[in-house]
């Protein structure tokens, strides 16, 4: 397994009031997928930034996408996935 940084961010014209209405559901799509070990943390900043970070453990970058996709909101976010590594020892390239 491999761990990625999901960065979501809410679509233009999203109506806030749709995504409140689906916050317990979401909540509880998400505890599913932390204690199955999917996702790691879920990170929101500010409104007015309109962004989540989601970490989550996959074995490819396709099925770290599908665990966000899988949670209730995803149909308002645009979703960019990232995978981590550690960081490197001075002086090595990159």
């Amino acid at each position: 397994m491999e761990k990625y940084m999901v960065v979501c961010t809410f679509k233009q014209g999203t109506e806030m009031s749709d995504v409140y209405a689906v916050v317990a559901e979401e909540q509880a799509q998400a505890a599913e997928l932390q204690a199955a070990g999917n996702i790691v943390a879920i990170h929101l900043a500010t409104l007015s930034r309109g962004t989540v970070f989601i970490e989550t453990f996959a074995v490819t970058l396709e099925d770290a996408t599908a665990i966000v996709q899988s949670l209730p909101m995803a149909i308002w976010w645009n979703i960019d996935v990232f995978p981590l590594s550690g960081p490197g020892k001075p002086g090595a390239a990159s």
